[in-house]
């Protein structure tokens, strides 16, 4: 395993990469024929390049760039895309790149990769190798959250289409039809032999430091080896809608240490009935569920100067 110096000057010197945009991300049919040309004209030679239109077909396209032996892997999409890649990339020499197309990009942001695809290539050309924690929910890696109760119903239900036309507002629309008849949950969560128990139709355990696009908190971020976990709003509805706005307008004023937020390496997290799971915006089993760090299990390409612990 070459160390991070090495893969960075390795990737400024051959810019040997393989691309895979998902073309069904809101914004990726649109992008991935600029994306490819302006990683051909920034010097990169592309070993492999992949557009993604069919369900099912991101891994496989994924694993066909990295049978290329590429230094960078550059993955476009949104956070499902972005996981997915990061799953497969962990522990591994070679360096992801990001191209944030999705609706929300909420990993990019953390590592300080904006939405725009300019900005995104220069990290590419001049950005530096750094390592980054992962996630690991049950067996599942992720890069930004977990969230169980009304996020993963949302997720479940969202229509596609509708997601794609209008971005992130179908997440809201959707919540609104689902939250007339949700059920509050009684959580569990067991962490450093402390017993933690709420009611509340939402609970996150994040590994990075955006959610919904907006910061979960001013000093949350995903190279520090803790998860923060935190329900939003108790058993009231109203209460839910009042703290969902309240985490988008203050996020970026709070910290760690405020409430109700939890900063710890791992945890359990149960409820009083098994609850949907998602992961990084996918559906993916159901509560009880370990969540654990996997401390700099993941190589990414980001902008010059990005802190790296």
């Amino acid at each position: 395993m070459r160390t991070k110096q090495e893969l960075t000057e390795d990737i400024r010197r051959d810019r040997r990469a393989a691309l895979v945009v998902n073309a069904r991300s809101r914004r990726g049919r649109q992008l991935y024929a600029d994306a490819h040309a302006r990683l051909v004209a920034a010097g990169f030679e592309l070993l492999g390049a992949y557009a993604v239109d069919r369900p099912g077909e991101l891994e496989k396209s994924l694993t066909a760039a990295l049978a290329h032996r590429p230094d960078l892997l550059v993955a476009g999409g949104g956070d499902g895309t972005i996981s997915t890649a990061g799953r497969m990339l962990a522990h591994r020499d070679v360096a992801l790149g990001l191209l944030p197309l999705g609706t929300t990009n909420n990993f990019a942001r953390t590592v300080g990769i904006l939405p725009d695809l300019d900005e995104a290539v220069a990290t590419l050309v001049d950005g530096k190798v750094i390592d980054v924690d992962l996630g690991i929910a049950g067996d599942m890696p992720f890069t930004n959250h977990v969230g169980a109760g009304l996020s993963a119903e949302i997720m479940i239900n969202v229509p596609s289409r509708l997601k794609r036309v209008i971005g992130r507002i179908a997440y809201p629309i959707t919540a609104l039809g689902l939250l007339t008849r949700h059920r509050p949950l009684r959580v569990t969560v067991r962490a450093e032999g402390q017993e933690i128990v709420f009611t509340t139709h939402q609970v996150y355990v994040a590994n990075g430091g955006f959610h919904a696009g907006r910061p979960i908190t001013a000093d949350a971020h995903a190279d520090d080896r803790l998860l923060v976990a935190y329900p939003v709003g108790g058993a009231s509805k109203l209460e839910l809608i009042r703290e969902t706005a309240r985490n988008a307008l203050t996020g970026h004023r709070r910290t760690l240490r405020d409430q109700p937020f939890l900063a710890v390496g791992e945890l359990w997290l149960d409820t009083d009935r098994p609850a949907h799971v998602e992961v990084d915006g996918e559906p993916c089993g159901a509560t009880p569920l370990r969540v654990a760090v996997d401390a700099n299990a993941l190589r990414i390409m980001a902008p010059p100067g990005t802190p790296d612990h």
